[in-house]
């Protein structure tokens, strides 16, 4: 379990600002970076899956796990200045590189959750020599939609105006959650949901509004994605509004690079309403790396080789023996 792990909580200096990395387990060990969706951080957003004994045992025994947190998400962080540079999506992506240099990393292995995975992607394309694979939840690839730009304006107004108030909360548990968490007037909300909710309250209003606008200002990622050449691993809950997005990225996508899994009854954050379904493809994604479960067969520290993603990923049949509620496409 994590609380058995040593963890180290960093703040890295950065062109943009201070930057929040949590670093849990071995830093010899191969490196797995991660990046929260819109207003959570590694314990609002990875927790579910990091907490999951298998999944955990895992992960720790073959990662490093390097949890940075959106400028202003970490926990007791302060409200960023209004005098503060409000960064881009490039800014964000480039304090990725930023902080892997402070750890002297070389190539790592990415996980993002929506927003996260946006910025995880957009590294990957900047700095293709410093990504070994990406590891996607219910990604975005596109600009935003009218809809969408629209809905994040109305909620920007909100958090500047009212800061965290219970619109704002229910507009980001819709974005996170299926309905079957969120409850309804005749059952209760899920202890996810809840739990999400009173972490929420935490949060300082005109940091996640900052992060907020850098996503409704990006751009497209999608001529470029044919040219990504690191293994892909995208999840995304059939439930999630963002099941469109992950759709259209994986068949932008070099179909011999990625994989895309599609978790039933579930909203965008698997790694929290259901860590359970990732832990077969990651083990066969990361099969590819040369990744087990009891033994870590590459050198410690050095690059991993990646052959192909295992055949056996991309078998429904094969998958849906184990995991019922999961379903595979390709492209």
């Amino acid at each position: 379990m994590y609380c058995k792990i040593n963890l180290q909580e960093y703040l890295v200096k950065t062109r943009c600002g201070m930057v929040s990395v949590a670093v849990f387990g071995d830093q010899d060990k191969p490196a797995l970076v991660t990046y929260p969706d819109l207003a959570l951080n590694h314990i609002s957003c990875f927790q579910g899956l990091f907490f999951s004994p298998e999944v955990n045992s895992f992960l720790l025994h073959n990662f490093c796990i390097y949890h940075i947190s959106p400028p202003g998400h970490e926990v007791g962080a302060a409200p960023i200045g209004s005098d503060d540079l409000m960064p881009s999506v490039d800014d964000l992506a480039d304090q990725v590189l930023e902080v892997l240099n402070f750890f002297g990393l070389g190539a790592v292995m990415c996980m993002g959750v929506t927003a996260g995975a946006y910025v995880l992607t957009l590294f990957a394309m900047k700095y293709r020599q410093r990504v070994l694979g990406l590891i996607l939840v219910s990604p975005l690839c596109r600009a935003p939609s009218w809809t969408e730009w629209l809905l994040n304006k109305v909620m920007s107004n909100l958090l500047y105006f009212y800061g965290m108030c219970g619109v704002v909360k229910e507009l980001l548990l819709k974005r996170y959650f299926s309905q079957e968490v969120r409850g309804s007037v005749e059952e209760s909300e899920s202890d996810i949901v809840q739990a999400c909710r009173r972490l929420l309250d935490e949060r300082q209003s005109i940091n996640v509004q900052q992060f907020l606008e850098a996503m409704n200002g990006r751009r497209d990622l999608s001529e470029g994605l044919r040219k990504l050449h690191c293994r892909s691993l995208i999840f995304v809950g059939e439930n999630s509004p963002f099941h469109s997005e992950a759709l259209h990225m994986t068949s932008k996508l070099d179909r011999r690079y990625s994989a895309l899994v599609e978790v039933q009854a579930c909203g965008s954050i698997v790694t929290e309403e259901q860590p359970h379904a990732m832990l077969i493809p990651l083990e066969y994604f990361l099969m590819g790396f040369g990744l087990y479960r009891s033994t870590l067969s590459v050198s410690r520290r050095s690059p991993l080789s990646p052959t192909c993603i295992s055949p056996e990923l991309l078998s429904p049949e094969s998958m849906g023996l184990k995991l019922k509620p999961i379903k595979t496409r390709i492209s």
